[in-house]
This record gives structure tokens, C-alpha cells and sequence, in this order.
């Protein structure tokens, strides 16, 4: 197997790769740019198996070993970036006004790009490694990951395993984590309408004040959380948005508010689409007003399965030892749209360290270029350690 020294030598290349990503950015399907690239790339690797336009802009790419007969295993980037205006200052910032790479995108699709050019250049494996680029990883439904499994890579493929990874900033450079089970949480939205009776904002008896029952209703739902779910449970009922009047003096009609639920078990699920109506339809009718509701379950748990992420320990540990590779990670509520594959075959998840960065989706956030051989190794690891020979 390489050593980091290999993958060393490559990053000089894939750096540039990277930050002309970053350089141009591109948001949720509209990849034509992106998805451009990724293909010329895989080409000029010598991969002559290369399908394009899956989910509109994504790309499934096949490197055959020579060691025979074996699985297909998946390795999948997400290629898209964010409507956020770039605040790093780096040389290599975002070129297009509004948008940018704030979530590692674009050097988690130049990493898979370095491990295809030197599993290409090998094929020290037997079976087949299946490149998966997917678009659209920040949309809400339908997301690329559902669509590309909607639109049958797997069965298509023949991928019988399949593999995501991402970057986290404030885990040092060099370093890995993961866990078995669940491991990011699921994604639900909702959205409440309160209904009741504007007026003047001077006579505020003469009417039914919907913003105050919408004030009451917030509350409630915090309470809902507090007090009829375990507190060991994991449940976030987190109101995001609330839309009312344009004017001082007025009292609307009704008032908008919606918001996420985050959670890493199915059944709180259940729970929160039935109790959310049920605690704000009963707030709103105690006030005289009414309520309409919608419930979208947009993101399922992102759930490790035991024997493949092993697979993954096993290969991030051969690539920067046992005490580098966090085995127990801390499970986090953000939502991952990998978890769509991970519905249909047995994988794994894991993070990677950025370093000291800035966070994810914050405007100064860079992908950190010294991640990149690390990323490149674990790739070229993992497929040694199931396909290696």
C-alpha cells in the first residue's frame, strides 16, 4: 500500500484542483460547470467507464481492478455549494457573488478526484470502485442523494457497499472519527399558520392577536421537548423562521412560523409530527384562533452499519494509527443526505479533520488544503482494505 508520502505528491495537484472549485461555485442541480470538470478529470485518468446527467448533474464513474472477480463498492462527493456570500479573504475565494463553498464540498469532491487518478493509475484491487458525485447534497427534498437512489445507482451499478465522508472543522488535521450506528440525526420541517383576527395595533381587544398566540405557541413547543420526552431521548424542536405584520400599527390576520426537528431515533419522528399540531392547535383555539399545518420529513438518520464501518476504522487507522482515529465519535443533529444511500446498502460515514477553521456554512469558512492526502489516503486505504489482494 502507498504511503502518506504518495499522497503527498499528488496534493500539489489536487490543491489547484480545489481551489479553482472553490473559485466557482455552483448551487443544488445547476452543477453544469462542476460536473464538467469531475468528468474531464476521471477521462484524462484513463476511466472509460463515466456516466453523466444522473439527478441532472451528477456522475457515476467505474475503475476496474486487476485482481479479479470482487465486489463493487461505492465512494461518494457531494459536489454542490451554498447561496452565502464569501467572507475568508483567501486568494482563492468564491468568484460569483452570493455563492460559495462553505460545507468542504469542493475538497471532497477534489479528494475523490486524487484517489480516482491513483486507483486509475494502479488498480492494485479486485471487483470495481464506483465514484459517485452527487449533486444538490443542500436541497431540501428532493436532495441528490435521494434522487441518484431513486434513479437506481445502486442496482445499476451492482454497489453492494457504499461509502461518505466529510470534513469537520476543530478536529486536528491528520485525524479521523466515526461511529457504529446512528451517527447525524434525521431532518424534519414544519410549517404552522396561525389564523386569527387582525386590526389596529391601538385596539389590540378588537382582535385576535396572532402573534402572541404564535409567541405562546414557540414556547410550547420548547416545553413539548422539556417535558414529554426522555431526557437521555434526543429531540431539537428548534423554530427558525416568523413571518408577521410589515408595519407597527398593524395586527395581521394570521402569522408564519416553521421550523426543523432534529432527532436519532424514527419513532421521535412519529412523535413530534403528532404532538406539534396537537400542542399548537390546542394553544390556538384556547386564544379563539385556528391553525393550519404541514409536516415534511425531508432527511432520514444517518445510521453506520457495524461490519463496514470497521471496514472504515480499519482503513483510517492503517493510514494514521490507532490513536488518531476517534472510534466514538460525538453524534451529531446536523442532517446528511448520504443517509439516502445508506438506506438502500450497508456503509459507513466518517469525518475528517479541518483543523482550527471557521465553521461550516459561516462565510469565512475555507476547506483547509493540508487535509487533502489525508482525504486521498483514507480513499485509497479503504478500498485496500476491501478490495486489496
Amino acid at each position: 500500500m502507498a504511503s502518506m508520502a504518495t499522497f503527498q505528491e499528488l496534493t500539489r495537484e489536487v490543491t489547484e484542483w480545489r481551489r479553482y472549485l472553490h473559485q466557482n461555485p455552483e448551487l443544488d442541480y445547476r452543477l453544469q460547470n462542476t460536473a464538467s470538470f469531475v468528468a474531464e478529470k476521471l477521462a484524462s485518468f484513463g476511466i472509460n467507464h463515466i456516466e453523466t446527467e444522473i439527478a441532472e448533474t451528477g456522475i457515476v464513474a467505474l475503475i476496474q481492478g486487476q485482481g479479479g472477480d470482487g465486489p463493487t463498492i461505492g465512494l461518494r462527493a457531494d459536489m454542490d455549494a451554498l447561496p452565502i456570500t464569501e467572507a475568508s479573504g483567501k486568494p482563492w475565494a468564491s468568484n460569483v457573488p452570493g455563492h460559495m463553498h462553505a460545507c468542504g464540498h469542493d475538497g471532497h469532491t477534489a479528494m475523490l478526484l486524487g484517489a480516482a487518478k491513483y486507483l486509475a493509475s494502479t488498480r492494485n484491487f479486485k471487483g470495481t470502485v464506483a465514484l459517485i458525485f452527487q449533486p444538490a447534497e443542500e436541497v431540501e427534498l428532493p436532495s441528490g442523494g435521494l434522487r441518484m437512489v431513486q434513479e437506481g445507482i445502486m442496482d445499476r451499478f451492482g454497489i453492494s457497499q457504499v461509502y461518505g465522508m466529510h470534513i469537520t472543522p476543530g478536529i486536528d488535521i491528520g485525524r479521523f472519527g466515526t461511529r457504529v450506528g446512528p451517527v447525524m440525526g434525521s431532518q424534519d420541517d414544519f410549517d404552522i399558520t396561525i389564523k386569527g383576527k387582525g386590526g389596529h395595533a391601538a385596539n389590540p381587544h378588537l382582535t385576535v392577536d396572532p402573534v402572541t398566540i404564535a409567541a405562546h405557541v414557540i414556547m410550547g413547543l420548547q416545553t413539548l421537548v422539556a417535558r414529554k420526552t426522555d431526557a437521555l431521548d434526543s429531540l431539537v424542536v428548534s423554530v427558525t423562521k416568523l413571518n408577521a405584520a410589515r408595519a407597527y400599527n398593524i395586527i395581521p390576520d394570521q402569522v408564519e412560523i416553521s421550523g426543523t426537528v432534529r432527532t436519532l431515533n424514527p419513532d421521535l419522528q412519529d412523535f413530534a409530527e403528532r404532538e406539534i399540531p396537537r400542542v399548537a392547535e390546542g394553544i390556538a383555539h384556547g386564544f379563539g384562533a385556528a391553525i393550519d399545518f404541514k409536516y415534511l420529513r425531508s432527511v432520514p438518520v444517518t445510521y453506520n452499519h457495524p461490519a463496514e464501518t470497521q471496514q472504515a476504522i480499519t482503513a483510517a487507522q492503517s493510514l494514521v494509527g490507532l490513536d488518531a482515529v476517534d472510534t466514538a465519535k460525538k453524534l451529531d443533529m446536523g442532517a446528511e443526505d448520504f443517509s439516502y444511500m445508506l438506506q438502500e446498502r450497508p456503509g459507513s460515514f466518517i469525518f475528517i479533520g479541518n483543523g482550527p477553521t471557521a465553521e461550516c456554512h459561516n462565510p469565512a469558512f475555507d476547506f483547509n488544503d493540508e487535509v487533502l492526502p489525508y482525504g486521498i489516503g483514507y480513499w485509497v486505504e479503504l478500498v485496500d482494505t476491501i478490495l486489496g489482494h
